[in-house]
């Protein structure tokens, strides 16, 4: 069992505590405001969270989780959307097939960092978006050593072939954009 996932309770994920600190709308908002997306990919989707907001800006969205009580929360709150089990190593989806990849304070879970981007890399058409914590110790989210620096991020989109990295600070986040 991989120790970074997250497996406590789903109603957690959608307290509005948890919602205000994630900055959802400001998070969607920043995503959308300088590229034109039409479909995202919400990878480590949980509760359907982001993918709930990107969908009422009008995007065709999808979501993978590797935990299937994820899957079937995001089915409830998005009926008419793509939902699928499956590890961000693995897209169960075709070369280029979404505009935007998400992942909304999961890519610090993942077994292998380099796969999970260049996945992402083949799957998007325009660009991966990384919502992570910041890089210092806080009374909330994962412990440091499961947190990310921002050198290392942008170290690893590079050999994952992605040409520029944008570096967004939020309050208690990082919004990192990688472009092709």
């Amino acid at each position: 069992m991989n120790d970074r996932v997250y497996n406590s309770g789903i109603d957690r994920l959608r307290s509005p505590e948890r919602v205000e600190r994630l900055e959802v709308d400001r998070v969607v908002n920043l995503c959308l405001n300088d590229v034109t997306i039409k479909s995202v990919l919400d990878v480590g989707t949980g509760s359907g969270l982001f993918a709930e907001a990107f969908y009422k800006k009008n995007m065709k969205v999808a979501g993978v989780d590797v935990n299937p009580d994820m899957i079937e929360v995001f089915k409830k709150v998005l009926p008419d959307s793509d939902a699928q089990v499956s590890p961000a190593e693995e897209l169960p989806y075709e070369k280029l097939s979404f505009d935007m990849i998400f992942y909304g304070v999961v890519f610090h879970e993942v077994n292998n960092f380099k796969k999970v981007l260049e996945e992402a890399n083949r799957v998007a058409r325009k660009n991966v978006v990384l919502l992570e914590w910041s890089y210092k110790t806080e009374d909330f989210g994962p412990p440091l050593e499961h947190r990310l620096s921002e050198e290392f991020i942008k170290n690893l989109a590079k050999e994952a072939g992605f040409a520029l990295v944008e570096v967004t600070p939020l309050k208690s986040l990082v919004l990192y954009k990688l472009y092709k």
